[in-house]
């Protein structure tokens, strides 16, 4: 049932609106939101006493530059209950970080927060192809973060059956792929990689699968493993966003008619993009990074929430919101080396750029007589492994590393299975044992 299309009738009518009336409905929850959160969360209260700001002075959409950031040190140091902005007996859910930087990072919603979550992840995967009666196999993460139920809800709520399985036990990801023959799979992109593996592995072809579209997130990928899946699985692959932070999975998707950008859902959230370093406002079209206010949160408003991620805002073409540029990374993924700013995804581009070698890849980072020192990993495909020319390929990747990105690197090619796979989700990029 998956269509490339949406048919009349099938869009929300806000999907289709003028940009003067989506302004117009952000401005009116735009100012509920400052209220709300002003007159129910002490910390937004001093934050914004301390900023010489209140909710009245929010006369135009351009006046929320005025409003102070938040940041996640902000919600860990009010832990574990105190940016909600209803009294704890009105949250029907909690979710909470595992901690291991820190304190737990804590959200929560109402009963309508979760109505308008799987509302919107049901829309993402309208955008995505989906239509009722689809089969979706879930496998983000059902544990201590939003994204396998968000899209758990949001599929059941676009009418869609769905196959609840969560990270890992990929050998049973492929079994049940292949028993229920569902037509979407939720999943993060390198995981998505693992479980391509395991049908070859397994001597199966995933071109052959019942699979047909995939909506992959919750980490920076790019275009170049976007068409490496594509062709290894023989599915149109969309990218949705969204942190828990905001929302969870569904604050912006890509529509599978154009796979331009994910679309913001921009009735229920209002981007900008920032300067990261002095936090001036970039205009549309400059790359920055990422900063979201909730507009119709109940639980927990979140008023100019610094993501980290690094975009740009982008004019509308499937939809009448706007679009955001794919993640190219977050600003705390940023390396630094020898005066060098690199993203893990630069490096992607080029491993996945030489034909042999699959996407997997590490950056190790290490530091010898105050240098860095930088070795990176990758792995042959197995239909590649004994013809290769490793030696060859390590000298590739090294001179287009050099060329491309500017700085010097060893690179270590590995026989196919030989390097660190994840088994729940999101995939370990870079080991940096510097000192700290």
């Amino acid at each position: 049932m998956t269509a490339r299309h949406p048919a009349p009738g099938e869009l929300d009518p806000i999907e289709t609106a003028s940009r003067d009336e989506i302004a117009a409905l952000q401005l009116s929850r735009l100012r509920a939101t400052l209220q709300r959160a002003y007159d129910n969360v002490p910390h937004y209260r001093k934050a914004f006493d301390a900023k010489g700001v209140h909710p009245d002075d929010l006369k135009s959409l351009a006046d929320l530059s005025k409003f102070p950031f938040t940041v996640k040190s902000d919600l860990r140091d009010n832990y574990p209950f105190g940016m909600f902005a209803v009294p704890r007996t009105q949250v029907a859910r909690i979710h909470a970080s595992s901690g291991t930087t820190g304190k737990p990072t804590v959200v929560g919603y109402t009963k309508n927060d979760i109505d308008t979550w799987a509302d919107l992840v049901a829309r993402s995967i309208r955008a995505a192809g989906g239509r009722p009666g689809d089969m979706v196999h879930v496998s983000y993460g059902y544990g201590l973060f939003t994204g396998g139920l968000g899209a758990h809800y949001g599929a059941e709520r676009a009418g869609c059956t769905v196959i609840p399985m969560s990270g890992g036990q990929t050998e049973k990801q492929v079994q049940l792929i292949q028993d229920f023959k569902p037509n979407i799979i939720m999943v993060t992109p390198s995981y998505m990689q693992v479980i391509i593996e395991q049908f070859e592995r397994q001597g199966l072809d995933a071109k052959d699968s019942s699979l047909k579209i995939g909506i992959f997130g919750a980490e920076p990928w790019t275009e170049a493993m976007r068409r490496d899946i594509e062709a290894r699985a023989g599915i149109d692959a969309v990218d949705i966003y969204g942190l828990s932070e905001v929302m969870g999975p569904g604050v912006a998707s890509e529509c599978v008619e154009s796979k331009d950008g994910p679309v913001i859902w921009e009735d229920h959230f209002y981007p900008e993009i920032i300067d990261p370093e002095t936090g001036e406002l970039k205009a549309d079209g400059e790359e920055g990074e990422l900063v979201f206010t909730s507009l119709s949160k109940e639980a927990m408003p979140i008023i100019r929430y610094r993501t980290r991620d690094l975009t740009r805002l982008l004019p509308p073409t499937s939809r009448a919101f706007r679009r955001m540029g794919k993640i190219v990374g977050r600003s705390d993924d940023m390396m630094i080396i020898r005066g060098v700013n690199v993203f893990p995804t630069q490096v992607e581009e080029i491993v996945l750029a030489h034909q042999a070698l699959s996407g997997l890849y590490q950056v190790h980072v290490s530091r010898a007589d105050k240098l860095d020192q930088v070795e990176i990993h990758c792995e042959l495909k197995p239909s590649d492994a004994a013809a290769a020319d490793r030696a060859a390929i390590g000298d590739w990747v090294q001179h287009r590393v050099k060329t491309l990105i500017g700085i010097s690197t060893s690179v270590v090619v590995h026989a196919p299975d030989e390097m660190e796979r994840t088994q729940t989700g999101k995939a370990r990029r870079v080991v940096d044992t510097r000192p700290r």
